[in-house]
């Protein structure tokens, strides 16, 4: 074991190399205790959570396990809104409304994701969480003080060399190196331009030569095998999400476990679409006649109400046509077995 891995095994406290990736919208408190439980870390994601919701999910983590955990959050600017840019965004999905029988008109707007705040500090210093993370970028001076006050160690993702180095100059404890097959939302913040994206085992490297603190790998790690290669590699610890949705803790719907069942499962794409920001998902009915990624959706997060309505009305057909079905590139890997015995077997190898 190398100087930086027993540096972050004793930073996080737990008892395997392993972080169980915050997956907003698939998983809650019950998934997040399940890993604790079975010696990595178990993490909730926050950033589609009310504060009252907050308080709920850290009531329950904290009587069901004595163990550390982490919860993420995000960091983006919440954007100015932009009449044109949201009637040309219904404008491109009235189509699909009409076909469903909804009207495009009464749609509310909303952002359905917020960044990091002093109030949601003020709900965490009551559990003082050991580990909080975070996605593009780092909160303010003022936010990350109060969470590094109560101790709590400080994880933020990197999607390039450029970004690892600015989060370790900005007080990030541990890197998350999150490679292009990562299901769910990039972490990029330093820039928007999509080919700056590399895969894991070609960032990974180069993160580890260019700073000093622990790096963590992401994306594409589904089993025992990878999780050796990326620690060979010089990974401090992985981060693995995709290979747990379909574990019963989780909370994956039904259109988007029957997506990871099918032959849809091994095309995924990046996509703007659900939310106005780069995400991978398996391919879909929207991706394919909208493309994937597009100019007309407005900002991260204000996208996802309009989609919303026909997400929900699809769904309730059994279809995932209009789902954000998050997904890595390596997902023929998962399986309907408990969180915890998972867990043990990512790590058979290390």
């Amino acid at each position: 074991m190398t100087a930086r891995q027993t540096s972050l095994k004793a930073m996080l406290g737990t008892e395997l190399p392993l972080i169980q990736a915050p997956m907003a919208g698939v998983q809650g408190s019950a998934m997040a205790v399940a890993v604790c439980n079975a010696g990595g870390l178990g993490s909730l994601p926050c950033a589609m959570l009310s504060l009252q919701a907050l308080q709920g999910e850290l009531d329950t983590i904290s009587k069901q396990t004595s163990k550390p955990y982490n919860v993420n959050f995000f960091c983006h600017e919440p954007p100015v809104v932009s009449t044109e840019r949201e009637a040309a965004w219904r404008q491109a999905l009235a189509p699909y409304y009409a076909e469903l029988g909804l009207d495009v008109a009464t749609v509310p707007p909303g952002a359905g994701r917020s960044p990091f705040s002093h109030e949601a500090a003020d709900v965490l210093e009551a559990f003082k969480p050991a580990v909080v993370s975070f996605h593009f970028g780092l909160p303010s001076p003022d936010l990350l003080a109060r969470v590094r006050a109560w101790g709590a160690v400080v994880l933020a993702s990197a999607t390039t060399v450029a970004e690892a180095r600015w989060l370790e100059a900005n007080g990030a404890d541990a890197i998350i190196a999150q490679g292009l097959e990562a299901g769910g939302h990039r972490g990029m913040f330093l820039t928007d331009e999509v080919s700056t994206q590399l895969g894991s085992f070609a960032l990974l490297p180069q993160v580890v030569n260019a700073v000093g603190v622990p790096v963590i790998a992401a994306g594409g790690i589904a089993d025992a095998r990878g999780v050796a290669a990326a620690m060979a590699m010089g990974a401090s610890a992985v981060q693995v999400g995709t290979a747990y949705m379909l574990c019963p803790e989780a909370t994956t719907s039904a259109v988007h476990r029957a997506a990871f069942k099918s032959g849809a499962a091994s095309h995924t794409a990046l996509t703007n679409l659900f939310t106005g920001r780069p995400a991978r998902g398996i391919m879909n009915r929207v991706m394919q006649e909208l493309g994937p990624l597009s100019a007309a959706p407005p900002a991260f997060p204000l996208a996802t109400a309009a989609i919303a309505p026909l997400r929900a009305r699809a769904e309730s057909l059994g279809l995932g046509d209009f789902s954000p079905l998050w997904s890595g590139q390596n997902n023929s890997t998962c399986r309907e077995i408990p969180a915890a015995q998972l867990t043990r077997e990512l790590i058979a190898g290390v």
